[in-house]
């Protein structure tokens, strides 16, 4: 895969609240409207489409997309939980790198419920019948919802191994509102202090504040993807391009580590990062900004550590060094973050990705990052799939 993949146009809409959001449909078209205005060409270009969507049934790309075009091309509906929209993207980058195609469009979007998110068929396997099993070993907590079990408990075998307070992860959260108030697309623009955090409604005592779990968000977001061919016929712009990527899935360690942190993903997302830091060239010491997957502010600080930007048992400190926000190391999630921004589940890795675009096209207002040239993003999924991008500036 020798050919070059840029990231020619994105969009994104506000993401709201489930009892503030329009249709799924309307959501996603209206992403793809500004992906295609912001790459400056016609849906008419678009050779292929990936959707990407959790919640909602088949062909729901097709009934989105229709609202745009309806020129006859491939449309593949994708759905890999919380990693459903980088798994498109995924899948777009390869076929562009491959050259089989010059121009793709990637959407995602998500019309949530309000409440704890659950299985929706309850007639056959879960996928997290084995994930179940391990968790009600070691945490056991029945009563308390499935992600919060899963991500609480990987949270509490950090604190147990490295002595991490919970004021930790009451500073995660409070950097990400401050980041979340310069963006106008977020869900929460509120500034809370970890102090605030910490005094909110206690879910597991001692482990998990309601604060700092994201919410259940409605929205969408969109990319265009072209080849350097492409987007020089067309004279598109080609200042951020795809440097590498990688995605995993679960390996025996997931389950026989007896480790939640293993469990919600650890080996996954260090394995993509390694994968991408090969193909790159480079370290995480050359990062400027990373949009990761803080679906809890529990999983921000343990992926700290899988993307190799402190050291195992490390993260505390980079936190308390304030080595994850301006100013400091690397700066983690400026769009707020799944935290604070929001978590439409099929939306979120092209939100990222829009994200991470604005920031090395140095166009992302009130918080960009100063001299950014180099972005990863880390979107993770349960069940599981963890992909790694890293961006760089033409």
């Amino acid at each position: 895969m020798s050919h070059q993949v840029f990231v020619s146009g994105v969009g994104m809409i506000p993401f709201t609240k489930p009892s503030a959001t329009g249709p799924y449909d309307e959501m996603g078209a209206a992403a793809a409207r500004m992906a295609l205005a912001d790459a400056g060409i016609a849906y008419a270009d678009i050779q292929q489409a990936y959707v990407g969507y959790v919640y909602g049934d088949s062909t729901s790309g097709q009934k989105a997309l229709y609202k745009v075009g309806m020129t006859g091309i491939p449309v593949f509906n994708v759905n890999n939980n919380c990693s459903t929209g980088s798994t498109a993207l995924f899948l777009a980058r390869q076929a562009i790198a491959s050259g089989a195609l010059d121009c793709v469009l990637v959407l995602g979007f998500e019309q949530m419920s309000a409440g704890a998110l659950g299985s929706i068929f309850q007639d056959r396997p879960s996928p997290f019948d084995a994930f179940d099993a391990v968790t009600d070993q070691l945490v056991g907590m029945p009563q308390i919802p499935l992600a919060l079990r899963y991500f609480g408990g990987a949270g509490l075998a950090h604190m147990q191994k490295y002595g991490t307070p919970l004021d930790a992860f009451a500073k995660i959260r409070a950097k990400a509102s401050q980041h979340a108030a310069n963006n106008p697309l977020a869900v929460f623009k509120q500034v809370v202090s970890a102090e605030e955090v910490l005094n909110s409604t206690m879910i597991w005592p001692g482990v998990i504040t309601k604060l700092m779990a994201c919410p259940p968000t409605c929205g969408a977001a969109a990319a265009v993807l072209v080849s350097a061919s492409f987007a020089k016929a067309r004279g598109l712009n080609t200042s951020v391009y795809i440097a590498a990527q990688a995605m995993t899935t679960d390996t025996p360690s997931t389950f026989e580590s007896d480790d939640m942190m293993r469990l919600v993903g650890y080996d996954m997302s260090k394995a993509a990062a390694a994968q991408v830091y090969r193909q790159a060239g480079i370290g995480p010491e050359d990062l400027d900004v990373v949009e990761l997957h803080d679906c809890f502010a529990h999983n921000e600080l343990i992926t700290y550590e899988a993307l190799g930007l402190c050291p195992e048992g490390g993260a505390d400190k980079f936190i308390c060094d304030a080595d994850n926000t301006y100013g400091g190391q690397v700066v983690t999630n400026p769009s707020g973050g799944l935290l604070s921004k929001g978590h439409p589940l099929g939306a979120t890795g092209l939100a990222q990705c829009f994200e991470l675009t604005h920031q090395l096209r140095g166009s992302a207002g009130a918080r960009q990052v100063a001299g950014a040239q180099i972005a990863l993003q880390h979107n993770l999924g349960l069940g599981g799939a963890c992909v790694v991008t890293m961006y760089r500036a033409s």
